[in-house]
């Protein structure tokens, strides 16, 4: 049982081999993004009140049309296999028992369908790999499957081999790179032995298939990211394909936010990819107020990048979130205790979350507004 995300980001730190655990916590360049992030939560402090009485507040809201036991989903990440063998399901099965949903990416280790299976709130993340007919393939397989909602990144342009989007494990074709990768990854034979069960190719079932109709693997996610951006006119064709909810992941100008409600999204992330895209991007917290304004509650805000406790919560609501996504923290939960890890994150924040409301004496999670913070 650890105490705190960052005493699990600790455990995690011990218990994976560098390179992996630099892909799940590391950034972009100098990684100044990643520290700025969290920072900018520092910079808000509460006003609480005097002789509270909300012992017990509600703390759900509604994300995208379904009452859920608290305002956070988990973040899409690709290949989280590589971190621990429950992979997807070992955060997909806790967040349903906690009433939350969860979002896999294109690069999910797991069928999309196992994961509707162990949590009906399930939301694709889309990437634009092969262009439309690639985008097409995976919106029809997210239908299938019963995902609720679909999420389109669209801030992936730019990303070089050495920035930490794919994971790090070596190629099985090629000893050269098992021999330089094997030092770090004996010296844990746990995580090891939980890896090679599934095997080093690690396959993409989700995401479209090679010509040969062979699954794409976690050598391809590199070059194939970029290939095909998404544009405006792209996100059109996605509304007009997708029937249910739809979000645009990866806003962080007011005009962006107008124009993809120009598109019919239903909501849209304020994110920054947690840093691993673009180094001295503004922090999302710092972001968030302007987007905000200009949407004028014409779509939901969530809010990506940063959070590390319930109360982070109180403060995007505050300055103008609906809700939030959490990435990193569920990853260290992960590694370091797999599903119950995963759980034992999920209830830091469901406890910091109702302790900071109840200090408020605020008797919903929906009351917040800015008059909390200084």
């Amino acid at each position: 049982m650890f105490r705190s995300v960052a005493e699990a980001r600790e455990i995690a730190r011990r218990r994976l081999p560098p390179a992996v655990f630099h892909y799940i916590d590391g950034g972009k360049e100098d990684e100044a993004t990643v520290r700025a992030n969290e920072a900018a939560f520092a910079r808000w402090n509460f006003l609480p009140a005097a002789c509270p009485t909300a012992t017990r507040p509600d703390l759900g809201t509604t994300i995208l049309g379904r009452r859920c036991a608290m305002p956070l989903a988990i973040a899409p990440t690709g290949f989280v296999r590589i971190v621990h063998a429950d992979g997807e399901l070992g955060a997909a099965r806790p967040a349903a028992r906690y009433g939350l949903p969860i979002a896999i990416s294109t690069w999910a280790s797991a069928p999309a369908g196992d994961v509707v299976a162990a949590n009906p709130d399930c939301w694709f993340q889309l990437y634009m790999i092969g262009g439309r007919d690639g985008a097409g393939y995976c919106i029809d397989l997210a239908r299938e499957a019963g995902c609720r909602v679909l999420v389109v990144t669209a801030d992936i342009a730019g990303v070089s081999p050495a920035d930490r989007i794919a994971p790090p494990l070596p190629d099985p074709g090629d000893p050269a790179s098992i021999l330089r990768f094997a030092p770090s990854a004996l010296g844990r034979p746990r995580w090891l032995w939980s890896l090679l069960r599934g095997g080093l190719a690690m396959p993409a079932p989700n995401a479209p298939r090679r010509d040969d109709g062979t699954m794409l693997r976690v050598a391809d996610a590199g070059r194939l990211l970029t290939r095909t951006p998404l544009g405006w006119d792209d996100l059109r064709w996605v509304r007009k394909r997708w029937p249910g909810p739809l979000v645009l992941k990866g806003v962080m100008r007011p005009g962006d936010a107008l124009k993809a409600l120009e598109c019919g999204v239903d909501g849209i992330v304020v994110s920054n990819h947690g840093g691993k895209v673009l180094d001295g991007s503004a922090a999302t917290l710092d972001a968030l107020p302007a987007i905000a304004e200009a949407v004028g509650g014409r779509c939901e805000i969530l809010l990506d990048g940063g959070l590390r406790r319930g109360a982070d919560l109180v403060r995007a609501r505050a300055l103008g979130a609906n809700a939030a996504l959490i990435g990193r923290p569920w990853l260290w939960g992960l590694a370091a205790g797999g599903e119950h890890g995963v759980a034992q994150i999920l209830d830091l924040f469901r406890s910091s979350l109702s302790a900071t409301l109840a200090n408020l004496d605020l008797s919903r999670f929906d009351d917040v507004d800015g008059s909390v913070l200084w």
